[in-house]
């Protein structure tokens, strides 16, 4: 039996063999590529922390399906941050003055100081409602992997709050991390000459945990940091 060999069908200039048209095949990058606009959209928001390619695209076609009302708050919200946020000139948080709400508020303690690396570690202590002082964000930690030194970091303004003698303690809250170690260590050396009293957070096992779960970092500093058990 003679086998009938049909031509290949040949298929429009905006279509993929897969039918979806507007696109096309990017056969170096081995992945589909939008045309114009919409790639360059696809594209500027996978520069976006934590969003990789699938998820650029899916959120790139919900605005394009959106209300262009939606979209148009959207770009607005987008500017008005871009204009109106700026970082306070005493703490490095986040506002939209010179100062930020915090370091303006008279009532917080300014004996004590929490170092923390980013402005999202204020409102994380915030919301806990137990810490009454002031903060000092760092604006990132000590990685030189990620070629991030001392001198990358909000330390020198640090060192210029605690000059007056004024603050008593020094909390470090960086991240419990080999980064946040490092920048917790240096920091504690840094300024053991000024006689401050320098603590860091605790740090174990998490409330509703099993210990089973636990790793052995997690488990030995919660040992570390045990405490009296009042009754």
């Amino acid at each position: 039996m003679r086998t009938v060999r049909r031509p290949a069908k040949s298929l429009p200039d905006d279509t993929t063999e897969d039918g979806a048209p507007g696109e096309r095949v990017d056969e170096e990058k081995g992945g589909t590529v939008y045309e114009g606009v919409v790639q360059n959209l696809i594209d500027e928001l996978g520069r976006l922390p934590g969003v990789g390619p699938k998820s650029a695209q899916r959120i790139a076609f919900h605005l394009l399906a959106a209300d262009p009302a939606d979209v148009t708050r959207l770009t607005e919200a987008l500017r008005e941050v871009k204009d109106k946020v700026r970082f306070c000139s005493i703490c490095g948080n986040v506002a939209e003055a010179e100062q930020c709400r915090i370091c303006r508020d008279a009532r917080r303690d300014t004996h004590v100081i929490c170092v923390v690396e980013e402005p999202k570690d204020v409102v994380a202590i915030e919301k806990t409602r137990e810490f009454r002082g002031r903060y000092h964000v760092l604006g990132g930690a000590i990685s030189p992997i990620e070629g991030v030194g001392p001198d990358d970091l909000r330390i020198r303004e640090l060192m210029q709050r605690l000059a007056d003698g004024e603050v008593t303690e020094l909390i470090l809250a960086t991240d419990p991390n080999l980064e946040g170690e490092a920048t917790a260590t240096y920091l504690a050396r840094l300024v053991k000459p000024m006689g401050l009293t320098v603590t860091r957070l605790a740090s174990g096992l998490p409330v509703g945990g099993d210990l089973e779960y636990a790793d052995e970092v997690t488990l030995g500093r919660a040992f570390e940091g045990r405490r009296l058990l009042d009754v």
